[in-house]
């Protein structure tokens, strides 16, 4: 296979496992090679992210089948979002535990809720909701969406990557609340120019 084409094939299962979950869309995943080099994160840290994922699942899996049902990941560069409802503390710490062991982990973001919260929501809803957000941002020439991973789950939207700045992000946030049954939105996503100061 040439190396262009390899590199390709490697962004595109990078993009779609960045998230575990059928509702966890990497935003672009289906972007050209064109739109793909503008993502913030290069190739080698797509790749890193789609290993943390797939450890992740695999610690899950090993320790317990219901961690692996009931949580989802979202990585972006070594930046792993965990969603999902557990049964008890136990379970989230022990599902938090796992995460912060597999290499290249270098933040947990815990959105885990414990028990259940009463919501009517389902998985399908969900992934409509996350679709709804895909389509808008792919279609919004002001936004770099390539950049952004949606997670959503029982209604709530959340957001992980990385924005050009302040404006852009707030456009992302403004594009999810006018979609229907969207109940909040919580944002992870860390600035252009903040990560360009740490390095």
């Amino acid at each position: 296979m040439p190396a262009g084409s390899l590199c390709l094939l490697i962004l595109a299962v990078a993009a779609c496992v960045a998230g575990c979950s059928p509702v966890s869309l990497a935003i672009g995943a289906g972007a050209t090679a064109g739109v793909a080099v503008a993502e913030e994160r290069s190739v080698g840290e797509a790749v890193e992210d789609a290993g943390i994922v797939v450890e992740i699942n695999r610690a899950w899996l090993a320790e317990d089948a219901a961690l692996f049902s009931r949580f989802n990941t979202a990585v972006h560069q070594g930046h792993v979002l965990v969603t999902g409802i557990a049964d008890s503390p136990e379970q989230m710490l022990q599902a938090l535990r796992l995460v912060w062991q597999v290499e290249g982990v270098r933040e947990v973001i815990n959105e885990i809720r414990v028990g259940d919260d009463g919501g009517a929501f389902d998985v399908a809803q969900d992934a409509w909701i996350a679709s709804q957000l895909r389509a808008r941002l792919t279609f919004d020439s002001t936004v770099q969406s390539i950049n952004y991973i949606v997670e959503v789950a029982r209604g709530v939207v959340y957001l992980i990557g990385i924005a050009r700045d302040e404006d852009e992000l707030e456009r992302v946030k403004a594009h999810a609340r006018q979609i229907e049954y969207v109940r909040g939105i919580v944002s992870h996503v860390r600035f252009r120019q903040d990560e360009a100061a740490r390095s």
